[in-house]
C-alpha cells in the first residue's frame, strides 16, 4: 500500500471559494436544448415545453451560471432570431454544427428556465459574423430599463424588466480555424477591445470576458493572450481558458494526471495577465475556464464529425455523447480540485456542458433522465466547498506519466469555513494501489460528518459506466475513517484509505460532545 501525508494550515488559506467557477454550459449544439432541457411533450414537460425531470437533476447538481447560447454556436448565431413570437421566428441553418435551428427556445425562454434552475446567466455574443453594433443591441435589448426601441421591444416580447445580464463573453474561440469568422489575435484584440468599450458605455455594470485560446497546444497560445490583453486592458474583466481531457492509448496514467496539466494552463496564463498587466498598468484580469470537461475528441474526428457533417442538416443530431467511465468521474474530481486549488486567479469556470453534450445529465426523448458519473463529484464539490480555500501541505509519493513527468499520487485540496468545518477533496491517482493517507486537521476534537467516496464499483471494473437502465456508479461511505487528537490538542490526526482510482470527499466539523473525539467514526454516506 501507498502512504501520503498532508496538513491543512488555514493561515496559508488562498481566498475564498470563488462561487462561479462550479458554472456550467448550455449551447445549441446537438440535443443539449431541444430534447434536453427543453422537449415539449415530453410525460414531465411544463406549460413552457422545458423537461421538469431534467430541471431537478440540474438543480440537484448545484451548478452557479451557465453560458449560453454557445460556443461555436454563437460564432453565426443571430440573436434577434430568438426573440419574439415563437411561431414567427425563422428556421436557419446552424454552419457550427451542420445542423438546423428552429429557434424555439432562445434568450427569453432560457432565462426563465435559468432562473428556475438557480442559475446565473453568462451571454455570449457573436464576434464572428457580427461585432460591435449587435453586441451593444443585444446588451441594450437585455439590460436596459425602458424607453428605447430595443426595450421597448423586450417588454412587448414579453418581460417588462430587463434581465439583469452581468456576465458577457465576447466572441468565443476566436483562436481556432474551425471557427466561423476566425480571426488574428490583432483582429479580435481590436474587436473586443471596441465591443467592450461601447458595451460598457451602455451598461459600466457587465464584466466582460475576452475569448483567450482555444487550449494550450494551439499554435498562437500564449502570443495569443498577450496580444488580446494589451488591447483590452482596462476594458475586459476575465480571459477565457478552454481545457478538455481524455485518455489516449490506454495511458491511464498520464489521463489520472489531468489536473496537474490543467494547473500548469492555468499558471502559464496567470504569468501572461500579470506580465501585461504591469506592461500596461492594468488591474490583472482573472480567469475563465469557460469550458473545461473530460471529452473523447478523437471519437468526435473519427465518428461523430464524419457521420454529421457529412450528411443532410439534421434537428439537435446526437453529438457527442459520451458515455462516462468511473475513470472519467475520476478525473473531473481532480480537475475540481484544480480549480480549487487555484481559486486565486480562477475567477469562474463552466463544465461543457449540461444536458446530453459531453454532460453530467443524460436524457431520451419521451424517456428518463440519469446522472452520468461525473455528475457526482461536481454535484459534490459544490454542495460542500466553503469558506476559505486552502492548498494543503503534501508529502506523496510520485508516479511517472508519459505526458506530464512526475505527479504526485495524491491530489488534493481543502476548505475551512467560518465554523471550523474542514472540507477535504483527495483523489488517489493510482490506477492499482491504494494509499494510506494520514491527515493533520486544525482544529481539536472534529467528528467526522462525512466521508463519501466514488470509485469503482463491486463486481465492476475502471471503465464502469450509468445507463439509462442501470446507474452502477454512485458515492458510498468510505468506511474506516479514524480521528485521535494531536499530542499538543491544537488540531485533529486523520487517517483513512484512499481506495486505488478514486474521489473522495472528507467534511470534519467541530465535536459537540468532547468524548467522542478520540474513537473510530464511519461516515453517513
Amino acid at each position: 500500500m501507498l502512504h501520503a501525508r498532508l496538513e491543512v494550515d488555514p493561515g496559508t488559506a488562498i481566498g475564498p471559494v470563488p462561487r462561479r467557477i462550479f458554472g456550467t454550459f448550455v449551447e445549441h449544439m446537438g440535443r443539449s436544448v431541444y430534447e434536453g432541457i427543453y422537449e415539449p411533450g415530453h410525460p414531465t414537460a411544463d406549460a413552457a415545453g422545458f423537461r421538469a425531470d431534467v430541471l431537478a437533476l440540474v438543480q440537484e447538481l448545484g451548478a452557479t451560471t451557465a453560458r449560453y447560447p454557445g460556443g461555436n454556436f454563437v460564432s453565426g448565431y443571430r440573436w434577434e432570431d430568438g426573440v419574439g413570437p415563437v411561431a414567427s421566428r425563422p428556421v436557419r441553418l446552424d454552419a457550427a454544427w451542420h445542423s438546423v435551428e428552429t429557434n424555439e427556445v432562445g434568450l427569453h425562454e432560457f432565462a426563465r428556465w435559468a432562473s428556475a434552475a438557480g442559475l446565473e446567466l453568462m451571454y455570449a455574443v457573436n464576434l464572428g459574423t457580427r461585432g460591435i453594433a449587435e453586441a451593444a443591441d443585444v446588451l441594450e435589448y437585455a439590460n436596459h430599463p425602458g424607453g428605447t426601441a430595443l426595450s421597448e421591444r423586450r417588454a412587448a416580447d414579453g418581460t417588462p424588466e430587463p434581465f439583469g445580464i452581468r456576465l458577457w463573453c465576447l466572441g468565443n474561440e476566436v483562436d481556432g480555424p474551425w471557427q466561423i469568422g476566425h480571426k488574428t489575435a490583432e483582429e479580435y484584440g481590436r474587436l473586443a477591445a471596441e465591443s467592450a468599450r461601447l458595451m460598457k458605455f451602455i451598461d459600466p455594470t457587465v464584466e466582460l470576458v475576452a475569448a483567450g485560446s482555444s487550449n494550450a497546444e494551439m499554435p498562437s497560445f500564449g502570443e495569443w493572450e498577450r496580444t488580446v490583453l494589451r488591447h483590452t486592458a482596462g476594458l475586459v474583466d476575465h480571459i477565457s481558458l478552454h481545457a478538455y481531457y481524455e485518455e489516449w492509448d490506454g495511458d491511464v496514467d498520464s489521463f489520472l494526471a489531468s489536473g496537474a496539466g490543467l494547473d500548469r494552463y492555468i499558471a502559464t496564463v496567470a504569468a501572461i495577465i500579470d506580465e501585461v498587466a504591469a506592461e500596461t498598468g492594468a488591474a490583472p484580469v482573472g480567469i475563465s475556464v469557460d469550458e473545461w470537461n473530460v471529452w473523447y475528441q478523437r471519437r468526435w474526428n473519427e465518428i461523430d464529425k464524419p457521420r454529421v457533417m457529412n450528411g443532410d442538416w439534421p434537428a439537435h443530431p446526437r453529438l457527442i455523447e459520451d458515455e462516462y467511465s468511473v475513470t472519467d468521474a475520476v478525473v473531473v474530481g481532480s480537475l475540481l480540485i484544480s480549480l480549487l486549488r487555484n481559486a486565486d486567479r480562477v475567477s469562474m469556470a463552466n463544465l461543457a456542458q449540461l444536458v446530453n453534450v459531453i454532460a453530467p445529465i443524460r436524457s431520451e426523448p419521451n424517456g428518463p433522465a440519469w446522472r452520468q458519473t461525473t455528475f457526482f463529484p461536481f454535484q459534490l464539490t459544490a454542495a460542500l466547498a466553503s469558506g476559505q480555500v486552502v492548498r494543503p501541505s503534501v508529502a506523496s509519493p510520485l508516479y511517472e506519466t508519459a505526458k506530464y513527468g512526475a505527479v504526485e499520487v495524491l491530489d488534493t485540496v481543502a476548505t475551512v469555513d467560518d465554523s471550523g468545518t474542514v472540507t477535504l477533496f483527495a483523489v488517489n491517482r493510482s490506477a492499482t494501489e491504494d494509499l494510506a493517507l494520514e491527515a493533520v486537521l486544525p482544529g481539536a476534537g472534529l467528528r467526522l460528518q462525512r466521508a463519501s467516496t466514488l470509485g469503482v464499483p463491486e463486481g465492476g471494473d475502471r471503465h464502469t459506466s450509468n445507463t439509462a437502465t442501470a446507474q452502477p456508479v454512485a458515492p458510498r461511505e468510505l468506511a474506516g475513517v479514524t480521528i485521535t487528537p494531536s499530542p499538543d490538542g491544537a488540531s485533529s490526526l486523520v487517517g483513512a484509505t484512499l481506495p486505488a482510482l478514486s474521489w473522495t470527499v472528507f467534511v470534519f466539523g467541530a465535536a459537540s460532545d468532547p468524548s467522542h473525539s478520540d474513537e473510530t467514526v464511519a461516515s453517513r454516506g
